[in-house]
């Protein structure tokens, strides 16, 4: 299992890159490095020229395989997205009960984030950071809609979709479960973020944590306990 683990590999959408970064140590260096950079400034201040400063190479080295700074964004978000998919497939492959399954993806989807050794060139635990505090900044554009049809956020979707069946085998006569699942997952992060900044807004902290409160909300709304 673990050989297994070791040899995932995250796909994402190709149009998102000119070249694939996970094709050469340059590629990989430019994401890691870009996780690091976003986290410290934030990603307005964020540019291909610091980046290449950072790296030591050439600005133009780093448009040989983004378009631009929002595509690189899209990227890292896709990755996050498909790297938590994978963790919920193994977590709950082999769980038969449905109520069981879906306290097992709340808990994969909610928890606090830990480095995963599976993939060295990625700091998880800062790339959660960086959903967190910019995803949003991915989609809140005039773009959006058309960046839905060439399948930039397929990775996201497709994961609301497995919560959103597990949602189903837990209760088939709800009426939401898509609704159920796109907020626990989109909740999470704006928990987290409440935490992080405004924390007299939220009930959730140490003690109190998002998982706590997302399974509460869900099997309560299903009517199911656990």
């Amino acid at each position: 299992m673990e050989k297994l683990i070791h040899s995932i590999r995250i796909t994402i959408n190709d149009k998102l890159y000119l070249k694939d970064p996970e094709s050469s140590n340059l590629g990989k260096r430019i994401v890691g490095e870009s996780i690091l950079m976003i986290n410290d400034i934030g990603f307005e201040s964020f540019t291909f020229k610091k980046l290449g400063k950072k790296i030591g190479s050439n600005e133009s080295s780093i448009y040989r395989y983004f378009e631009n700074k929002h595509k690189l964004l899209l990227y890292l978000a896709s990755w996050y997205w498909g790297w938590l998919e994978y963790q919920l497939v193994f977590a709950t492959n082999n769980i038969p009960d449905p109520g069981h399954k879906l306290e097992r993806a709340i808990e994969i989807m909610t928890r606090a984030t830990e480095i995963d050794l599976a993939f060295t060139h990625i700091n998880e635990v800062l790339l959660n950071k960086i959903v967190i505090n910019e995803y949003s900044k991915s989609y809140l554009t005039k773009e959006v809609d058309q960046e839905n049809k060439d399948g930039y956020f397929v990775i996201y979707k497709r994961l609301v979709n497995r919560m959103s069946q597990m949602i189903s085998e837990v209760n088939v006569n709800y009426r939401y479960p898509a609704s159920l699942a796109s907020t626990i997952i989109e909740g999470t992060l704006h928990q987290y973020f409440l935490i992080d900044h405004f924390a007299s807004l939220t009930s959730c902290d140490n003690k109190n944590t998002p998982t706590e409160y997302f399974k509460h909300l869900a099997f309560n709304t299903l009517n199911k306990n656990i």
